[in-house]
């Protein structure tokens, strides 16, 4: 098997990872009393934590949707609960290396209103992917 990371084509690392929460401020307070975190960017709806090279966003499930539908934002007891985003130089072209390989998107790619360019997937585990520039 080819490893990818060496691969300027391919993605080298996690990004970012996004969490549904349902309660914010909770969820906020816990990163940063538990992890000695600071937070490093936040608005109305979500808070945004550095773990080293990767971001740990922290978003209220009530904005979840628009990010992976038409998947379904699953309740705390059932299934996705998080998104995990792979840094890449060129959304598009990853799409079209995606759909190459066979895999379906969910949406984009698309222009994020936060200045963004986004397309998610979801992995046969149900877990979902998103790429990002």
């Amino acid at each position: 098997m080819t490893d990818k990371t060496s691969d300027p084509a391919w993605p080298g690392g996690i990004g970012a990872l996004t969490l549904f929460v349902e309660d914010l401020d909770t969820t906020k307070h816990f990163y940063r009393e538990v992890f000695g975190l600071p937070v490093i960017f936040e608005d109305d709806n979500s808070a945004v934590f550095g773990f080293g090279d990767t971001l740990v966003n922290l978003l209220r499930t009530t904005e979840a949707h628009e990010l992976i539908e038409p998947a379904r934002v699953a309740s705390p007891d059932a299934g996705s609960r998080f998104q995990l985003t792979l840094a890449v130089d060129d959304v598009d072209a990853m799409c079209e290396e995606l759909t190459a390989r066979g895999v379906t998107l969910l949406n984009g790619p698309m222009d994020r209103p936060w200045g963004i360019r986004t397309a998610s997937f979801r992995d046969p585990g149900g877990h979902i992917w998103e790429i990002a520039k």
